[in-house]
């Protein structure tokens, strides 16, 4: 049976109450200091480094700050009004297959709120590398109204019994989801990367922003900006100056690993590259970079560039620049900042799911 809509919304809010209140560090819940799910959840959040060395208890309380931040009522009304279907409590109730990636924490959060949202039932394949905080989530959101309970399921073996997929991994994992999910209605996604466009007028409170876009997460996101393109002759100095003062990046092993082993096969190859003391500016035409290394390409003409970026958009999940003749971008520093609405890789998450027949 559904969740009304109502009591969907209601939910939901509160829901992203209580993550805002673990983004901003607040252990004690003000309102409601008594439920044992949400301690549960700040346990989760305290030990995530010691499940998965990339999810530092710092980076894990901003995505959960940006994804409580993304729940207010108001945000959640305007989202839901942009689909009749979602008051349609007659449908018959999907299960909907999701397959997560754990490359950042709680990456298939946005998933898992949509086919909730849309009336449906999950049945989410979590990652080893993030399989606690989606399903503490679950029991906190099950605490604030049980009757999703029965909505929500996981598993960690084969997927079976559901009418729909949707599945994110690589692109060689899109290959092998293709093959296995083709017959059902899906959504399936592959690699995508930030990428920034840069003017030359740049403050360094820019660079500032684009250096949370570039190191959140330690790069890990399809989010981050992992390609810069700047015009010809750019001077790089003001932006790698702000970048070499990150010195959290560069006190993390497992990242400061990457740096040390791409940098000395630039040296050894004699490829030439900047050096910002934590990451290495390298000139590539590709869009995926390698962890600790950011791409560039000059450009001379921004008509032209925004051309490109259109036929490239197949690998872009999103640009950002504060340039305003650079089309469909976004502001420095909200690259892992998105709104309820903002979809990845553009696809309508939830106009595919209230459409599944």
């Amino acid at each position: 049976m559904k969740v009304e809509l109502k009591k969907r919304i209601i939910a939901f809010s509160r829901l992203g109450e209580y993550l805002r209140l673990l983004g901003n560090d607040v252990s004690e819940n003000t309102t409601d200091n008594d439920n044992a799910e949400f301690a549960k959840l700040v346990k989760v959040v305290e030990d995530s480094y010691l499940h998965n060395g990339w999810f530092l208890e710092k980076n894990v309380r901003h995505m959960l700050l940006s994804l409580g931040k993304s729940m207010d009522k108001k945000s959640l009304e305007e989202w839901a009004s942009k689909y009749q279907g979602l008051t349609d409590n007659d449908k018959k109730v999907k299960t909907v297959a999701v397959v997560m990636a754990g490359n950042i924490p709680a990456v298939g959060f946005h998933d898992w709120l949509s086919v909730l949202m849309s009336g449906n039932r999950i049945l989410a394949k979590l990652s080893s590398d993030d399989n606690k905080l989606i399903p503490t989530i679950s029991d906190l959101l099950i605490s604030i109204e049980p009757e999703f309970e029965n909505l929500i399921s996981f598993t960690d073996g084969k997927l079976s019994g559901f009418d729909a997929v949707i599945a994110t991994g690589s692109g060689n994992t899109g290959r092998y989801f293709d093959y296995y999910f083709g017959k059902y209605q899906n959504i399936i996604r592959r690699n995508r990367n930030g990428v920034a466009v840069l003017s030359g007028n740049e403050t360094s409170e820019d660079f500032e922003k684009l250096a949370d876009d570039v190191f959140m997460y330690f790069g890990l996101g399809c989010r981050n900006v992992s390609k810069l393109f700047v015009p010809k002759n750019y001077d790089f100095t003001p932006m790698l100056d702000v970048f070499s003062k990150r010195e959290e990046i560069s006190n993390h092993h497992k990242y400061f690993n990457n740096y040390e082993y791409n940098k000395a096969i630039y040296l050894v190859n004699s490829r030439p590259h900047l050096d910002a003391g934590n990451i290495l500016l390298v000139e590539d035409n590709a869009f995926a970079s390698p962890v600790s290394v950011l791409y560039y390409e000059g450009y001379s003409d921004l008509s032209n560039l925004n051309t490109r970026l259109k036929m490239e958009q197949a690998s872009i999940q999103c640009v950002i620049s504060r340039d305003p003749k650079v089309n469909t971008k976004l502001v420095f520093g909200q690259s892992q900042q998105p709104q309820l609405w903002d979809y990845a890789d553009g696809v309508d998450t939830v106009e595919f799911l209230i459409g599944l027949d």
